[in-house]
Order: C-alpha cells, then sequence, then structure tokens
C-alpha cells in the first residue's frame, strides 16, 4: 500500500515536473517569435480591409501559414483561408480568426494608426480600420499556428486554421459553409476561437459557459404616407409623425411583450426620410437591429414590430396598398452558445497555464458573432470562444478609478496594448488546443 502510494506521488511530481517544464518552453518561444508577432500586428492594422474585400489580409495569412508547412487553400467563400496540420492519428480541432476592418476612421494618435482609405460595398468612400481588434485575432491566430508547430511531439490529431473573412457583416462564415468548408475539409470534432475585451486589463483572459453573444438580426420599415406642404399638414399623411409613434411603441416590445427573464433588445438606428424643411415626404425608412438568445424570442420582436407597425398605419388612414414594407437581412447571425463541458476543461487549462488571477468569468452580451455558426451545421460540433484582455491594466485601473470612459470596440479610440495582448492570447489558445488534441477520451466526456 505504501508502495503504491509513494509510485502514485512519484508519478504525480512527474506530471507536475513536466507541465512545468513545458510551460517554461511555451513562455520562451513565444517571447523568441513575439518581434515578429509585433510587426505583423502592425503591418495588419496599418493595412486593413473591408468585409468581401480582404484580399491582401487573406494573401497575408495564407503565406504566414505556408512558410510554417501547413498545406492551404484559399478563395473558400470569398477570401476565406484554410490551413492543414496533420499529425497523426486523434481528433480534429479547428482554430478560426476574422479578418475584415471597419468603416471609421481611427483616432488614437498611435504611430502605427490606420490612415487607410477605401470604397464600401456600395460605392461610398470611407476611413478604415481594425477598430474590433481583428488584427490582434490574427495576430494570436498566427503565433498559435507556429507554437503547434513547434511542438507537435505535444499533441497528435489534425488542425485546421481557418481565416474567416466578413464577420462584421454577418456574411463571412455563412459564405464559407455554403462553399462547402466542412465537405471540402476534414470535420472539426472541436471549434475554438477568440476576441479580444477593451473592458479585460491586458494579460488576463475571460469565459462564460453556456450564452455568450446574442443572436442579431437587422430589419429595415418602410413607412409610407401621403405626401404634402409642410405648412399644410392636414392634405396628407406624415410618415415621420407614423414612424415617431412605431419607435415609441416599439420600446413595449421588450418591456411588455418579453419575458423579464429572456434577454432583448430593439434599437432603431437610423431613420431616413424627407429632403427639405417644407415638404411632408412619402416614405420613411428605419433600420432596426434586434438582438435575442432563443428563436421564440427572435420571433415575438419581428411579429410585434410588423403588427405595431401595421396597426398605426391603419389608424392613420393608410390603405392596404400603403402598409409597411418590411426586409430582414439573411443570414440572420445565430446566438453564441459555448458548450459547457469544453468552456469548463478551457477554464482548467486556463487557470493551470496561465494562473487563477488572470482568469475572469464574464458576462453574456448583446453583441453578435458568427463563429457561432461553426458549431450550428449538419453535425453540430462542442465549440468555445473565450475573451481576450486588451486594453493597458494602469490606464483601466485609472479610468475606473477616476470614472473616465474606456473606449470599447468599434470606437475610434480602441487601442489594444499589443505585446501582454497577443502573448496572452497565444499562449491561452496553444495550451487549449494542445489539450483538446492529446486528450480527446477527456474532452469527449
Amino acid at each position: 500500500m505504501k508502495k503504491s502510494k509513494y509510485t502514485f506521488l512519484i508519478l504525480l511530481f512527474s506530471i507536475a515536473f513536466s507541465g512545468f517544464i513545458q510551460a517554461q518552453q511555451l513562455d520562451a518561444s513565444i517571447d523568441k517569435m513575439y518581434p515578429e508577432l509585433d510587426a505583423l500586428y502592425k503591418e495588419l492594422h496599418q493595412n486593413p480591409e473591408l468585409s468581401l474585400q480582404e484580399k491582401e489580409t487573406s494573401a497575408r495569412i495564407a503565406e504566414e501559414l505556408r512558410d510554417l508547412g501547413y498545406e492551404v487553400t484559399e478563395g473558400i467563400g470569398g477570401y476565406g483561408v484554410v490551413g492543414i496540420m496533420k499529425n497523426g492519428p486523434g481528433p480534429v480541432l479547428l482554430i478560426r480568426a476574422d479578418m475584415d476592418a471597419l468603416p471609421m476612421e481611427e483616432k488614437t494618435g498611435l504611430p502605427y494608426a490606420s490612415t487607410k482609405k477605401g470604397v464600401t460595398n456600395d460605392g461610398k468612400e470611407t476611413f478604415i480600420a481594425h477598430s474590433c481588434g481583428h488584427d490582434i485575432h490574427m495576430t494570436v491566430f498566427i503565433g498559435t499556428a507556429r507554437l503547434m508547430q513547434e511542438f507537435k511531439d505535444s499533441w497528435r490529431g489534425t488542425l485546421l486554421m481557418v481565416g474567416q473573412p466578413s464577420e462584421e457583416n454577418g456574411m463571412g462564415a455563412w459564405n464559407m459553409f455554403n462553399d462547402g468548408l466542412y465537405e471540402k475539409f476534414p470535420h472539426p470534432d472541436f471549434a475554438i476561437a477568440l476576441h479580444d475585451d477593451p473592458f479585460l486589463p491586458a494579460g488576463k483572459v475571460g469565459y462564460k459557459a453556456g450564452p455568450l453573444m446574442a443572436g442579431v438580426d437587422m430589419m429595415n420599415v418602410t413607412v409610407f404616407g401621403e405626401g404634402a406642404h409642410g405648412a399644410a399638414p392636414h392634405t396628407g399623411i406624415d410618415p415621420i409623425v407614423l414612424s415617431a409613434q412605431m419607435i415609441q411603441a416599439y420600446q413595449t416590445i421588450v418591456s411588455r411583450r418579453i419575458a423579464p427573464t429572456d434577454p432583448a433588445v430593439v434599437t432603431v438606428g437610423s431613420i431616413r426620410g424627407g429632403s427639405v424643411h417644407n415638404i411632408i415626404p412619402d416614405e420613411v425608412t428605419m433600420q432596426l437591429t434586434l438582438r435575442s438568445y432563443s428563436p421564440e424570442v427572435r420571433e415575438e420582436m419581428i411579429s410585434s414590430i410588423k403588427r405595431i407597425s401595421d396597426q398605426f398605419a391603419k389608424a392613420a388612414g393608410l390603405s392596404d396598398s400603403k402598409m409597411p414594407e418590411y426586409w430582414i437581412r439573411e443570414p440572420h447571425t445565430p446566438a453564441l452558445v459555448n458548450d459547457e463541458a469544453l468552456t469548463e476543461r478551457m477554464v482548467e487549462v486556463f487557470r493551470a497555464n496561465l494562473g487563477e488571477e488572470n482568469v475572469k468569468e464574464v458576462k453574456a452580451q448583446m453583441i453578435g458573432e458568427d463563429f457561432s455558426r461553426f458549431g450550428l451545421q449538419a453535425r453540430n460540433i462542442p465549440i468555445s470562444m473565450f475573451y481576450l484582455g486588451a486594453t493597458d491594466p494602469d490606464f483601466l485601473e485609472k479610468a475606473q478609478a477616476e470614472g473616465l470612459e474606456i473606449p470599447g470596440l468599434h470606437s475610434p479610440q480602441f487601442a489594444p496594448l499589443p505585446e501582454p495582448t497577443i502573448k496572452t492570447g497565444v499562449k491561452a489558445m496553444g495550451v487549449f488546443a494542445m489539450e483538446i488534441l492529446r486528450n480527446m477520451e477527456i474532452m469527449k466526456k
């Protein structure tokens, strides 16, 4: 009995010691590669490309993967990139990073700030910036690809590195799957990803099992009326007033039609109608975004918007031919729900390798992410996305103490702190990927 116990303790010590040595090796490897990752990050940051236009970005990511020995395929669902590394029998793991940027001007004042301009897909000139941090995502992605190549002896199976275009407009994952992503390449057993978080200090990671990000709908409501002179409103039917009444009524959908325990958002982000001061127009178009976590809540919001709008139009005296018209963007972005078992395992790995103080549980948000689609195909697979702290810890501490504004995602002032953010991301993604690819049976449980 004593011998058995002694043997067990020696084995446990050996495992812990070998894990410690490996952690040191990982840190040393990441430190060594960081100068190149820093250069890549700044290159990507200064050369952003809009959704559906990621030609140069995807070519750059493909080049990096190819140089590391991955078997690379380009042009999947537009500018999608897939790199494969086969390393013996074992599970198939997919790691995804998004590549597109936003049509906005960066105002960080950084020496490597983007000054690039381009043309949107509807023909408007615009500044372009990585104000959602996809340049961080891609840099961590390439760092992880390097780490996995360097430590091939620590895992077995097949690794799919997927560079996804067009996340910002919700089209990228949809296009890749319509192009046969899971048919053309080995079907993954798991898929993982990350998203940078401006409200977490650089050097820390955040997690949440279960619902993490909401489903997203973009909806247009066109309200018709009868035009008239602005000085004689009684001779027409004013669609601007009708729109105002509808907007007020929309605010009761979440508060009175949806259960208080079900998260939901109805926001009117744009109202367009009329051209001059003294003419009542014939129509107004409103642009809405709807956020929800369940199909039932989504359907309730959409049907309530239609019912409210139709009733106000009828009350105003409009004929059936002038009832409001509705448009909902396809594809709808489904809610992102992290697999609980996979996420719990991820947390164990992060705590062991990053330190418990650097791993924080976060709350669900109403922003959207089409990474959800990777787990919702014909054969559902476990997926998990974690948050990567991106902001200078000293600035965060000062901002929270003094009530200063913290630039969030899509802010022109959003400026990740590169080194601790990228190093932490590479280590976190790398150790979790290796855990999955050497402990398939544990992961299945």
